[in-house]
C-alpha cells in the first residue's frame, strides 16, 4: 500500500512538472513567434527587402516574388515599410502551427497602426500575413 502511494505521489509530481514545462514551452514558443516580425520590421527600416523577404511564409513567397513583395509592402503598408517605432503587445499560439503577434507601429509618415500578424510554423516561424488598423493609442 505504501509503495502504491509513493508511486502515485511520484506520478503526480511528474505530471505537475510536465504541465509547468509545457506552459513554459508554450510561452517561449509564443514569444519566439514575435522574433521574425521584429527582425522583418528592422530589415524594412534599413530598406533591406532581401532580408525582409526571408521571413515570409511559403504561401507569401509563392504569391509574390521578391520585387513584387517589396512593391506590395511599400504600397499597401507604408507604416510597416518605414516604421520609426514598433512594440509587440501580444503574442499567442493559435491552432497547431499558427501564432498571432500584435504590434503597435508608428510610420515615418506620422501615422500609427496596430498590426495583427499571422505566423505559420515552417521549420521556424514565418510571416503569413498581416491585418492592420489605425491606432490612436500610439503617440
Amino acid at each position: 500500500m505504501m509503495r502504491r502511494r509513493s508511486g502515485l505521489a511520484l506520478l503526480v509530481l511528474a505530471l505537475v512538472a510536465c504541465a509547468r514545462a509545457a506552459g513554459a514551452q508554450s510561452e517561449k514558443d509564443a514569444r519566439a513567434a514575435a522574433e521574425p516580425v521584429v527582425k522583418q520590421l528592422e530589415a524594412f527600416r534599413r530598406d533591406d527587402y532581401d532580408t525582409a523577404y526571408t521571413f515570409a511564409s511559403d504561401e507569401i513567397r509563392t504569391r509574390f516574388d521578391r520585387r513584387a513583395f517589396e512593391a506590395m509592402v511599400r504600397r499597401g503598408y507604408p507604416e510597416i515599410a518605414a516604421s520609426t517605432f514598433a512594440l509587440v503587445t501580444r503574442t499567442e499560439l493559435g491552432a497547431e502551427g499558427l501564432a498571432y503577434v500584435t504590434v503597435k507601429i508608428r510610420g515615418r509618415n506620422g501615422r500609427a497602426i496596430e498590426g495583427l500578424y499571422e505566423l505559420v510554423w515552417q521549420n521556424g516561424w514565418k510571416i503569413n500575413g498581416v491585418a492592420t488598423r489605425p491606432d490612436a493609442g500610439v503617440s
